[in-house]
């Protein structure tokens, strides 16, 4: 979460991504037909839908693969296509589908951010293609050579800048090896080193660096806090399963999964996945501090609050994401859920960290403890959820679109739960001694100073290009779906949570990459509708008007 500070900043307009659709392709009968979503401003295809093949027995991958290379004048990614992809997963999907994800590679390179999702139904039919390439890579000049630095000079280099941003040398917690990737730099292909740091202090971050490998320019450097990457785990103590009663940061009695031996009663929880584990940073700056540990098994302290309602909304954040949408923890494979609570001293913020939540105590004015709001913990793990997902780039329209989708299912947790539910963002747990305030609105984006319009959206270098201002656009037409209304002339008829969460869900997991604008988010989320509801649904007709009405076309 960010401060209401960082939301407030102002607002500007200018040209951003847009996109027009158009059928290239409809015959009756058995034939094949297409539906091409163009974005205008890159004059990419970011959106193929309809009966692309003819149906087949063949593998997903062989069938996709197959149809690649009959795009290659619409791509422009060459004739070889197995060489320039990678396959990064392949499931089926609640609805049947083969959903195959695949990386574009250049000569054996990644292309950041460059990946597409297809699906391919029953009978062998692909039936869309979903996300941007990168085309014409073979004729980039500066991929003629290849790089110039070494992995240690170019994660000497991202170092050296993160000590002058931060003003002083962070303290690595975790640093990936450097991997080598092909990134357009404003439609520039090069060579760059990805890098990626993680640190708690002097302030928490977790750096995305681009590194050019032939000249050691720094290409792109942003904060991507929430990214998720799952942790070696935590191995739980001996003992045995028992249910403790306990108080929240707001006096409520809850009770709570815990684990007890001859020590006492731990905040283990071995019955949703592969554990959730909640732990006392006493004050300090390390994680994950020490599992927590209580006498008698009754977790009633002022003290022992923040632990109570950490440990029971990740559960319930668990239980949300399994009961709903057929999800196993943020990963699908039941990772653990880690959260560390009292972090540091007044602390006004919470985050993922790269592989467990961390939660402040607040100031007492601007916040109370963080994790006493269910919103904002379910806010949280979404963007776990996201990173093993869509994997949005957090910068720009991807993040925005990122923040926003936890700023949805944040929400949908808290009415799943019936926990004093509203389209506030954080009200729980912000600015106590002014009643109704919150961090955002999503009913009204305004209010905090977020834009309601795409045409009123900032397009500054702040906030990771406006992630969190921007996000206000989507917010609004999340709203709009649910519960219905007039935005801008346009009347939108809602369709309620349960439709919405659903709709929302699949777009996030089936259809948006790494690189989605709000362009592609529009399409997205239409075919998602579509696919849950029919073409002709009452459902995707509001879907279309809500994003009309928040001015994404």
């Amino acid at each position: 979460m960010k401060s209401k500070k960082l939301l407030t900043l102002s607002l500007a307009a200018a040209l951003a991504l847009s996109a027009a659709s158009a059928s290239v392709y409809a015959a009756p009968n058995n034939a094949v037909s297409e539906k091409v979503h163009v974005n205008q401003q890159s004059k990419s295809t970011d959106f193929i839908v309809g009966k692309l093949t003819m149906p087949s027995k063949n593998s997903a991958e062989e069938i996709v693969y197959n149809y690649l290379s009959e795009k290659e004048e619409l791509y422009k990614i060459g004739k070889d296509v197995k060489a320039n992809f990678k396959v990064v997963s392949e499931k089926k999907d609640d609805l049947g589908f083969n959903n195959l994800k695949l990386q574009q590679m250049y000569k054996g390179v990644p292309v950041f951010g460059s990946v597409i999702t297809t699906h391919v139904d029953e009978n062998g039919v692909l039936v869309s293609v979903s996300g941007q390439l990168a085309p014409e890579l073979s004729k980039q000049v500066k991929l003629n050579k290849g790089a110039q630095l070494k992995k240690t000079e170019a994660a000497a280099i991202a170092l050296a800048d993160l000590k002058t941003n931060l003003g002083q040398a962070p303290e690595i917690d975790h640093q990936e090896s450097p991997e080598l990737v092909v990134y357009l730099d404003k439609g520039t292909a090069k060579y760059a080193y990805s890098i990626q740091l993680e640190f708690l202090a002097p302030s928490p971050g977790n750096y995305q660096y681009l590194i050019d490998a032939q000249s050691g320019e720094v290409l792109e450097a942003y904060n991507q806090i929430h990214e998720a990457k799952p942790s070696a785990g935590v191995t739980a103590p001996s003992g045995t399963n028992s249910i403790a009663t306990g108080k929240g940061v707001l006096g409520d009695a809850k009770t709570l999964n815990t684990l007890v031996n001859s020590n006492g009663s731990y905040l283990v929880d071995r019955t949703r996945g592969n554990g959730i584990f909640t732990y006392d940073a006493a004050n300090r700056t390390r994680t994950p501090g020490t599992l927590w540990l209580d006498a008698d098994n009754a977790y009633n302290a002022a003290y022992d609050g923040a632990a109570v309602d950490a440990h029971v909304y990740a559960g319930q954040t668990f239980d949300y994401y399994k009961n709903t949408h057929n999800r196993n923890s943020y990963d699908g494979n039941g990772a653990q859920l880690i959260s560390t609570v009292h972090y540091g001293r007044s602390y006004n913020n919470a985050f993922w960290n790269g592989s467990q939540m961390v939660y402040g105590d607040g100031d007492g004015s601007t916040f109370i403890p963080l994790s006493g709001g269910l919103d904002v913990i379910a806010h949280e793990l979404t963007h776990a959820v996201t990173d093993t997902t869509a994997d949005l780039i957090y910068q720009n329209e991807s993040g925005a679109i990122n923040e926003s989708i936890s700023d949805i299912f944040g929400t949908l947790v808290e009415y799943h739960f019936n926990n004093n539910p509203d389209w506030l963002i954080g009200e729980d747990i912000y600015t106590p001694a002014v009643k109704g305030d919150a961090l955002r609105s999503m009913a009204d984006p305004t209010l905090n100073g977020d834009p309601d319009h795409y045409s009123k959206r900032y397009v500054g270098t702040s906030d990771n290009g406006g992630v969190h201002i921007n996000s206000g656009i989507s917010n609004k037409a999340a709203f709009l779906l649910a519960n219905g209304g007039t935005h801008y002339g346009v009347q939108v008829t809602g369709i309620g949570n349960a439709k919405t969460e659903k709709i929302f869900y699949r777009t996030l997991t089936q259809y948006l990459t790494p690189s989605s604008n709000y362009s592609h988010y529009r399409v997205s989320t239409i075919q998602a509708a579509t696919d849950l509801y029919g073409a002709s649904s009452a459902e995707v007709a509001s879907v279309k008007a809500a994003f009309n009405a928040v001015g994404v076309n």
